[in-house]
């Protein structure tokens, strides 16, 4: 079921009425209404991956409680890698089979060996790389003592499968989500106005910016062979664009949405486009992955206590396994390397911990060197996400030559001049409206604390018109349903 979608705008209502209305009276029957609201959400898409989510949870409860109840260190170890063995293989078997199949005849080839393997028509179940994260953060807590096992399996259900953020996050932490389903909840209307206004603001990202940039991005992308420099510089800005749009805009509406039914989930975006360098853009960027990819494997590996040769491995492994994470393809392995070789100087000079605050706090413009550095943090990005966008290397390549030739400094080849304009002039103003929202914790939140009800219900009233306006008339799913 999509956030943008006729289905969960009728859905959504149904289970706020019954959780508030019916069922609010006791905290486990809350908590088995929210799993049945959860499945039903996510078997909307295919209720046979119901089972994968069923199984996984039951394997990280049953392993939870033996962790709590075993004493003895090598058999807490087997149990801490059942966990691990049994859901990085379900998702290395969904997501990268035919991936590691491919490259594995690929490398025989390069010795005269013919091998014809069968391949797998396999579909990829939405949003596994974000609950077998989530589940993970889970046993590995336990196994490490930092969080008690729940004997609650209703609450733990809950947990796994929470339906706002349950196919693109933002991954939690059973620390911070999981005792959240222990506590009575009760209504708050100023949570609940405040998940509204987000909500908002995350329909808006996604079918106003991000979507109608994801059309032009598309076009260009997909053609781009035959187009001149400055139009492939567009096209790339675009897709950055959609993707900061698309994501930011799912995990906005996520948040919102738990906030109607009283839960707290993390910020996963913090105005990345505004940072001054790669390491603050990191910081701002997918938080959730982020963070979890330091604590889980950054941190273990050594992080950066060792010598330069150990800062220089675990950079580069953190981002590579980043890129990896996002899809079985070269393309996302590349874009994770790039991104390490940006990171690197600045960890190297010990420069990647500058910039922690927010730029031009207080103040309406940035100086000119923050300007300058946000301009080369952003130009950096949009080079990165060429690869992360391309169908593989060799389209990376040919879409970058095509950018830096002497037809950049022609005019843009534009199959249809209006819609390029419109969107680019609703890319200025959405980027507008986040700059001066910088300072809260989304854009409009910060908007609405400054101004008077009648300009903020204004406000509100004309980004509603804005959606009506200019969405795309069919539904398109959020772009890292596919991760």
């Amino acid at each position: 079921m999509l956030f943008n979608s006729l289905d969960f705008a009728v859905f959504l209502p149904v289970v706020f009425i019954l959780y508030w209305f019916v069922v609010n009276k006791n905290l486990r029957d809350q908590n088995i209404l929210v799993i049945l609201a959860s499945y039903v959400f996510y078997g909307w898409w295919d209720w046979r991956f119901l089972a994968l989510i069923l199984f996984s949870t039951v394997v990280d409860f049953t392993i939870g409680i033996k962790l709590k109840d075993e004493q003895d260190t090598f058999k807490r170890k087997i149990f801490l890698w059942t966990s691990i063995l049994v859901n990085l293989g379900f998702l290395g078997f969904f997501k990268y089979y035919n991936f590691f199949l491919d490259n594995f005849i690929t490398a025989f080839s390069f010795f005269g060996m013919e091998i014809k393997p069968n391949t797998l028509s396999i579909i990829l179940p939405v949003g596994i790389s974000f609950y077998t994260f989530q589940t993970l953060s889970y046993t590995i807590d336990v196994y490490k003592r930092r969080l008690e096992p729940t004997e609650d399996f209703s609450a733990f259900s809950a947990f796994v499968c929470f339906f706002p953020q349950l196919v693109a996050g933002p991954i939690e932490r059973a620390t911070e989500l999981l005792p959240q389903f222990y506590r009575k909840r009760s209504f708050n209307y100023s949570k609940a106005v405040d998940g509204m206004r987000q909500i908002l603001w995350g329909l808006f990202k996604k079918l106003v910016i991000a979507d109608n940039c994801a059309e032009l991005a598309d076009r260009i992308f997909n053609n781009s062979v035959d187009l001149n420099g400055s139009t492939l510089l567009l096209g790339a800005l675009f897709f950055t664009f959609q993707i900061y749009g698309d994501f930011s805009g799912y995990s906005d509406i996520a948040i919102g949405t738990s906030r109607l039914f009283g839960f707290h989930l993390k910020r996963n975006f913090a105005f990345p486009y505004f940072s001054r360098d790669v390491a603050e853009f990191w910081r701002r960027w997918h938080i959730s992955l982020s963070t979890w990819f330091r604590d889980y494997l950054y941190i273990p590996l050594g992080g950066s206590r060792g010598g330069t040769w150990m800062k220089v491995r675990n950079s580069f492994i953190i981002f590579m396994v980043s890129g990896f994470w996002h899809g079985a393809n070269w393309t996302f392995i590349v874009w994770g390397a790039i991104n390490a070789i940006y990171f690197l100087p600045l960890l190297l000079t010990n420069k990647n911990r500058d910039n922690l605050g927010i730029m031009a706090q207080g103040r309406y413009f940035p100086t000119a060197k923050e300007s300058l550095l946000t301009l080369k943090t952003f130009g950096l990005t949009v080079f990165a996400w060429i690869f992360f966008r391309a169908e593989n290397i060799g389209h990376a390549f040919d879409y970058i030559s095509g950018i830096f030739s002497g037809s950049l400094f022609k005019a843009p080849m534009f199959l249809d001049g209006e819609r390029y304009q419109l969107t680019l002039i609703l890319v200025l103003v959405f980027m507008l409206l986040e700059w001066k929202g910088r300072e809260g914790e989304y854009a409009i939140a910060q908007l609405g604390q400054e101004w008077h009800r009648p300009l903020r219900w204004g406000f509100y009233s004309l980004i509603l018109f804005a959606i009506g306006m200019f969405m795309p008339s069919n539904e398109s799913p959020f772009i890292y349903f596919q991760f």
